[in-house]
């Protein structure tokens, strides 16, 4: 899924048991399970650092309360696109 991310994952890797079901769970797939341990011995979940959603779907599958943390990121404002000179009451539409 390719796109700007709309969201941004924090994982607290001291919390993470490592069970794998936000890497699953994840629909854009930016979720993997890190190559070292922490400190339980457990190979924890990181955010690869974009394609998030901003669903929080890994959150709440997530069974360590505070482990994972989604944060969703503000939509630029779209600027209204300029009204034609006719449209703001100049002349009338044409006759079917």
């Amino acid at each position: 899924m390719a796109g700007q991310a709309r969201g941004k994952v924090t994982v607290d890797i001291e919390e993470c048991k490592g069970c794998g079901l936000c890497v699953e769970s994840c629909p854009p797939k930016c979720l993997e399970l890190e190559p070292g341990l922490n400190a339980y011995g457990v190979h924890p979940a990181h955010y690869t650092g974009h394609d998030c959603t901003g669903c929080g779907i890994c959150f709440y599958c997530c069974p360590e309360p505070g482990a994972i943390t989604v944060y969703r990121i503000k939509a630029k404002a779209k600027t209204p696109a300029p009204v034609p000179a006719q449209a703001q009451g100049g002349e009338h539409a044409a006759a079917l």
